[in-house]
């Protein structure tokens, strides 16, 4: 039975830093899944520990999700539709790997900005803000969730 959740947690960890990439699924409560079925199996962290990155999982999944892709669409003078652009080009570019992963979030925040009534200069810098807090938030969850599965997969 301890192979099973074994696996299970794998799995978790792993759902957890493909999720980490994607907007539409919650990547970092998935491998603190993973941690959690392996603190109960073997208790190999501390409490602190697990409330520490419980505090990772709910600042980086929650918050800077949301608002450090706003504040750099705010800083480079974009609009709401600048973001929307942006993940609706991540999810374009998952079907053209690996350099949708790039140029679709950079050209569906551009679109976002045209149609947003935005000069195509303009929609540039806007679609650049957008594009850099949205990739600097993913990749702040990637590492988190390259994290947790380290330590995961080093405490088995």
């Amino acid at each position: 039975m301890e192979l099973f959740w074994i696996i299970l947690g794998s799995i978790f960890i792993l759902v957890g830093l493909i999720g980490a990439f994607l907007p539409v699924a919650p990547g970092l409560p998935f491998s603190y899944i993973g941690l959690l079925i392996l603190q109960i199996l073997h208790s190999p962290f501390s409490l602190t520990f697990m409330i520490v990155w419980l505090l990772i999982v709910i600042i980086f999944g929650f918050v800077l999700d949301n608002a450090l892709p706003a504040w750099a669409t705010k800083k480079s003078g974009g609009t709401p539709y600048g973001i929307t652009g942006s993940i609706l080009g991540l999810i374009v570019g998952l079907f053209f790997p690996p350099i949708g992963f790039v140029v679709g979030p950079l050209f569906g925040a551009f679109i976002g900005e045209l149609i947003a009534g935005q000069k195509s200069d303009r929609a540039l810098r806007s679609a650049l803000g957008a594009f850099a807090g949205f990739m600097v938030a993913t990749g702040l969850k990637v590492i988190a969730a390259g994290v947790m599965g380290f330590y995961y997969f080093t405490n088995l």
